[in-house]
């Protein structure tokens, strides 16, 4: 079951002397319940406007979008929903609790409800020491897991966090991704807008790459780092010589990656299982030790980057799974005035 659904979600913002801006494209999108989902993109791809358009907070030109079975912007397709912003500015004036309880009435909760649910999402963010100290004294840490708190108040269905660990120190990260991870276990939908890769990476189960607009990949994440035919060969005990030339005699172009001492480490390129299991008994019969054997396996950031450049090529070519890229003049037109339309 899908509790977001996207169809050619489009939105052209006017800009200075009558110009348009097309801050998103034809956009289509899905997200399943339980999951936890991971939109990427460099700045002025149009992230921030998809997750506006979905909370209802900007009109799209054109398409629909559905998020719980409602159609997306209406009242009742955000009264499951919390909403973690990345700029958020509370009065530091008002304590935790206080924050809490405004937002809490805000949603039309009662105020015994408001109590229990102040209480456990306090306990859950592990803030309850601090209810009632002011925030204007906040770390960028404790202002992130109160925002973290307010999202997760009204007990939503759906998470949409915008950069939820940006700005922590790792400690902070590691505690912020094990209490989303739990939310997870409870059945909980995380939609989560990024730029930080690594974190996207340790957290989704799938991601979607927007570039200029629209959607250029998207997938899980083991298929989007699928592995290419290059391995890495460690070998023990031998000299780097001796090892080029037993590696050389199976028809390997070996390549030398530098490694710790009484180690060489070698890059590989093999069609199959087959070619690689030869290679591998001819280093063995050469007297060779092998140490270790590792697949090399594209990094999130690789694909990332690699989607962008793809993106950004000269003249209309076909990007990743045959969706038509623009040229580069485009690209910097675009990516300049969506900025400010996702700035708004």
């Amino acid at each position: 079951m899908n509790v977001i659904e996207i169809h050619g979600l489009a939105k052209t913002f006017g800009g200075a002397f009558g110009s348009k801006v097309e801050a998103l494209r034809g956009v289509d999108l899905d997200v399943g319940a339980g999951e936890a989902f991971g939109l990427l993109g460099p700045n002025g791809a149009g992230k921030t406007t998809l997750v506006k358009i979905l909370l209802g907070l900007v009109e799209p030109s054109s398409g629909d979008a559905t998020l719980l079975g409602h159609p997306a912007g209406t009242p009742i397709s955000r009264r499951e929903v919390g909403y973690m912003p990345e700029r958020r500015s509370y009065p530091g004036f008002l304590t935790a609790g206080q924050v809490l309880d405004l937002f809490g009435k805000l949603l039309g909760m009662d105020t015994a409800t408001r109590r229990q649910r102040i209480d456990l999402v306090l306990e859950e963010v592990e803030m309850s020491a601090w209810r009632n100290q002011r925030v204007g004294g906040f770390s960028k840490g404790m202002q992130q897991r109160l925002a973290l708190a307010q999202a997760l108040l009204p007990d939503p269905k759906v998470l949409f966090l915008d950069e939820p660990t940006e700005g922590i120190d790792p400690l902070g990260r590691v505690s912020i991704r094990s209490i989303l991870r739990r939310n997870l276990e409870r059945g909980k939908t995380l939609f989560v807008n990024s730029h930080m890769l690594g974190e996207v990476e340790l957290l989704c189960d799938r991601v979607a790459i927007l570039v200029k607009g629209k959607v250029r990949r998207a997938g899980p994440l083991s298929s989007l780092r699928a592995p290419n035919p290059e391995y890495r060969l460690t070998l023990a005990g031998a000299d780097e010589d001796g090892a080029r030339q037993a590696l050389t005699a199976t028809g390997q172009e070996a390549e030398s990656i530098p490694a710790p001492p009484g180690l060489t480490v070698w890059r590989l390129e093999v069609g199959d299982r087959e070619e690689l299991n030869q290679v591998l008994d001819s280093v063995r019969s050469s007297g060779l030790e092998i140490e270790e054997v590792q697949r090399v396996r594209a990094s999130l950031e690789e694909v990332f980057v690699q989607t962008i450049n793809d993106a950004n090529e000269g003249g209309r070519g076909v990007g990743p799974g045959g969706i038509q890229t623009g040229g580069r003049d485009e690209a910097v037109e675009v990516s300049v005035a969506t900025r400010e339309a996702d700035n708004e």
